[in-house]
């Protein structure tokens, strides 16, 4: 049997959270552009809990702007798909089936738009959401009128268009459009590619002004680790647990934040943030993106190298070794919570390192050590860098993990062999790739250094934009890391700083 909205009735509601009849019929008040797991996962699971406990009481439909693949798994199945929510919160472990009704319809851009445009012309639409990746926003100079647009914020100047050509100045169409991409200001940098796209169309001045006084461009946060689809064998053994097959199904983790930039209009427009904590709105969200890019990105960061030294290949693993478990944990509270460069209130930071950890632990995500240490030295400077100066600006000592996270940097980062433009390290005996754009340099500093490889890359300003050796102490205590993971190995040269770390309390 497979999921659709005749299945429902055979389905035994005890172990899944499903749909009542009545959701069918909700008006379509969100345009969504993408079908990723991600919206899905995340956005429309918050609709789908809103429309359960009546509270947003409107669907989603979604645009597929691609022409690759089709739309036959979503018509199958009436658009209905299965969120398995698997993983740890609060120390517990959760598991959930929840069956989503937040989708009407999927329309394809180039065989639909029409109909895409007149979704866009209904009063009932409140809210337009967007991933469309972070190639997904950029500036393409084409017309609106002639074919179906290209480009994503081309594709959005049409749909608004056609709604001020049908509304006009009417109080129905006040809308808002939330960006989700991956990118610093994501609603604002959308906004101005389809202001500068207005006037490349030679939109009229009327259009402009609606634009100002009824569309609300929003940047937005989303943080859940939604995997996806699952392998075969995993997806053939939930379905004989769930009873149905589901082609759409998805995996996603029990922690979930969608912060949103606005105001308290933006959160009558938007009527979603009284159905579950985990959707937020207000008019700075810069603290989630500190939250989640110094202790989350952060900590994943420094004991990449740590962990994947020590033989351990996955994040779960890592969290179910004392050692690393332990290293994780205070790096947070004791050097990344206190030193965020960002007015953070310690309790916040401290209840999101708390989720960190669980979500570390979940042993239903699979998350490999040696992929996260893709780009490192990028990673290493964007989210480790400021936490560092940070901390010697307010507490002027070494940060002892985060000098024992560099020391694991510098020791992986250190190739010794060279193929073409791939640069391998070699760590006892076993050869690991590095794909790091920096990868040339540190072959040739380890080459050209010797001994004085350390104080090299730490003092070279064209690495870092400043001297990290000039830190009080820090050259130094990286350097004594560093040798004690030569000379010792990793789990000794672990054990080394806790006990340096005890000494000194």
């Amino acid at each position: 049997m497979t999921l659709s909205k005749n299945a429902l009735a055979g389905l035994e509601p005890a172990d899944l959270d499903l749909p009542k009849e009545g959701l069918f019929d909700l008006p379509e008040k969100v345009l969504q552009f993408g079908t990723g797991v991600l919206l899905r996962g995340l956005p429309d699971y918050f609709v789908d809990k809103a429309n359960k406990k009546g509270l947003f009481n409107g669907r989603v439909v979604v645009v597929k702007s691609t022409s690759k693949g089709g739309t036959a798994e979503f018509d199958e199945q009436d658009s209905l798909y299965t969120i398995c929510v698997r993983g740890i919160e609060n120390g517990q472990p959760v598991e959930e089936n929840i069956i989503s009704s937040a989708i009407s319809r999927v329309l394809t851009a180039d065989q639909q738009w029409e109909e895409i445009l007149a979704v866009a012309t209904s009063p009932l639409l409140k809210v337009i959401v967007s991933n469309t990746t972070e190639v997904g926003i950029q500036l393409l100079e084409e017309r609106i009128h002639e074919k179906v647009p290209a480009s994503f914020p081309a594709k959005l100047l049409a749909v608004l268009y056609a709604r001020y050509k049908a509304l006009g100045e009417s109080e129905d169409s006040e809308l808002v459009v939330i960006a989700t991409e991956l990118i610093s200001d994501n609603g604002k940098k959308l906004e101005a590619i389809v202001r500068q796209l207005a006037t490349f169309n030679q939109l009229d001045e009327a259009f402009v002004k609606w634009l100002d006084a009824n569309i609300h461009f929003c940047n937005s946060l989303v943080d859940r680790i939604v995997p996806g689809k699952p392998d075969d064998a995993a997806l053939e053994k939930l379905e004989a647990e769930l009873g149905y097959k589901d082609q759409l199904l998805i995996m996603a983790e029990p922690y979930r934040l969608w912060a949103i930039e606005g105001d308290q209009n933006i959160t009558e427009l938007l009527g979603l943030e009284a159905a579950d904590h985990g959707i937020i709105v207000r008019r700075d969200i810069e603290i989630f993106k500190e939250l989640k890019v110094r202790l989350l990105n952060g900590s994943h960061t420094l004991t990449s190298g740590i962990a994947y030294l020590l033989g351990i290949d996955t994040v779960t693993k890592a969290m179910n070794d004392k050692a690393t478990r332990n290293y994780v944990n205070e790096l947070m509270m004791q050097e990344i919570v206190g030193a965020i460069p960002y007015d953070v209130p310690e309790q916040e930071a401290v209840t999101f390192a708390n989720t960190v950890i669980d979500r570390f632990a979940n042993p239903s995500i699979q998350h490999l050590w040696i992929n996260i240490t893709f780009q490192y030295t990028m990673k290493m400077k964007i989210r480790i860098l400021p936490v560092l100066l940070n901390y010697y600006k307010l507490y002027n000592r070494v940060p002892s993990h985060i000098a024992f996270g560099f020391a694991a940097f510098l020791l992986f980062m250190r190739s010794d062999k060279q193929d073409g433009n791939q640069y391998f390290g070699n760590y006892n005996g076993h050869v690991y790739a590095i794909t790091d754009d920096e990868a040339a340099y540190f072959y040739n500093a380890a080459k050209q250094s010797g001994p004085d490889y350390v104080n090299l890359v730490l003092a070279d300003h064209k690495v870092w934009g400043t001297d990290l050796s000039a830190l009080s102490g820090f050259n130094e205590t990286v350097q004594e890391n560093y040798n004690n993971i030569l000379k010792y190995g990793m789990p000794e040269a672990l054990a080394r700083l806790q006990e340096t770390i005890q000494i000194s309390k």
